[in-house]
């Protein structure tokens, strides 16, 4: 047996073998049910492609204007790149940096290193740096928000119909292509151009060897590359990974106790981020100052209860659940209960998915802030409330990446499965 034909399940732990896998069908772990792997063919010409696609629809999208507003003869656009420099000049740089990491420098990262890495395999080489490259790219995937951006767009479009006469510029229509080609581009297994990459010639190739499993050995998953390791047991020095480099650990350290003091921070500064007002407007009718809150309600009262419930959604409901959510796992697990395990897999799972997209009201605060620049008729600037949401959302985001859902099912009993 290859060693990367074993595969260990990031959500238990329980160790399977790899076996083929049509399209469209999914490899599922035995004990959890969470998926292992697609029957996707990541076939590197066809992912050099369209990587090399998506990187010209993100600079088109990064330098084209996203939409326009026309007030009584007064023009506003905004780009992306635009937006973010108001933020920073109205002395919001925490929430103009988060917006720049999410939506500009992460999916670059993400779309020049695959790029890179893709035309390297092409050729038959194994690059230079090929293991930091694949490691950035998993980090970036964790991290880039362009299709809560997109979303985010959409709303601030409909919000602004009701204030001035909106034109859609190239930037809408490159980010809406951009969306739907970074979806296809994350849909790629990384672990595949791993595979690739270990059997070509090239600096930094591991050593080929196959995987001798020994009865009661330690075994560990890569976090970044999930190859299965046999642990020294020696824990006098740090293991690394033979593929990637990599420090080898059974379970992330100290994982509880992170979770808990992100945990505790983020709720500390959800408080402020609902009471204090995230936007500030000045118009020719006086100040009016804006809370999460009450943007909800302009969407109920002025005839959207659809985008009235997706901001309530996605930056009310969804940070009090995941608060809520990492609170029950961090407590079970650190007392180690065997309260249904599947279902607490499961909520873990659903607190991954909706962490980002409570940045949405981040996203729309930004394109508002940069469009309604009106000198004489009406201004909005970012209020203290959007710094405050902007950290709960990344800290609740740190937190759930700290958590090893594996410490759930450590103290069940074992049906016979072998465990990384």
């Amino acid at each position: 047996m290859h060693r990367y034909d074993l595969i260990s399940c990031h959500d238990c732990g329980v160790l399977h073998r790899r076996g083929p896998v049509r399209p469209r069908e999914k490899a599922r772990c035995v004990r959890c049910r969470s998926i292992l792997y697609r029957g996707i063919h990541s076939d590197v010409n066809r992912m050099a492609a369209i990587t090399l696609g998506a990187i010209f629809t993100f600079l088109i999208a990064q330098a084209c204007p996203i939409v326009e507003l026309d007030v009584n003869g007064y023009t506003s656009s905004a780009t992306l790149l635009g937006a973010i420099r108001v933020l920073w000049t109205e002395q919001m740089q925490m929430v103009a940096v988060a917006v720049t990491l999410f939506t500009v420098l992460l999916p670059a990262v993400e779309l020049g290193a695959l790029l890179y890495v893709t035309l390297a395999l092409r050729s038959g080489v194994r690059p230079r740096g090929f293991d930091r490259l694949l490691r950035a790219v998993g980090a970036a995937r964790r991290w880039g928000m362009t299709e809560v951006l997109m979303i985010g767009i959409l709303i601030t479009i409909v919000k602004m119909t009701s204030l001035a006469q909106v034109m859609v510029q190239p930037g809408l229509f490159a980010f809406g292509a951009l969306t739907l080609m970074l979806a296809i581009v994350t849909s790629f297994d990384p672990q595949m151009l791993w595979n690739i990459g270990e059997h070509l010639p090239g600096p930094g190739r591991p050593a080929q060897a196959d995987f001798q499993y020994k009865p009661h050995a330690r075994l560990a998953a890569c976090h970044s590359c999930g190859l299965v390791a046999q642990l020294n047991q020696s824990n006098q020095k740090k293991q690394h990974c033979a593929r990637c480099g990599a420090v080898l650990h059974r379970r992330r350290p100290d994982s509880v106790g992170r979770t808990w003091a992100f945990l505790l921070a983020a709720t500390i500064l959800y408080i402020p981020a609902n009471l204090l007002p995230v936007m500030y407007t000045h118009s020719l009718f006086g100040k009016e100052d804006d809370t999460i809150i009450s943007g909800v309600v302009y969407f109920w009262t002025s005839g959207s209860p659809a985008l009235a419930a997706i901001i309530f959604i996605a930056s009310i409901v969804v940070p009090v659940l995941k608060l809520a959510a990492l609170s029950l796992l961090a407590l079970t697990a650190q007392r180690r209960s065997r309260w249904r395990p599947l279902q607490r897999t499961t909520l873990y799972r659903i607190v991954e998915f909706v962490g980002r997209w409570s940045m949405l009201d981040i996203f729309v605060i930004t394109l508002t802030v940069a469009l309604v620049r009106f000198q004489s008729l009406a201004v909005i600037t970012a209020g203290p409330g959007a710094m405050a949401f902007c950290a709960v959302v990344v800290l609740t985001m740190l937190a759930s990446m700290q958590f090893d859902p594996r410490l759930i099912w450590d103290p069940i009993d074992s049906n016979g499965e072998n465990h990384a």
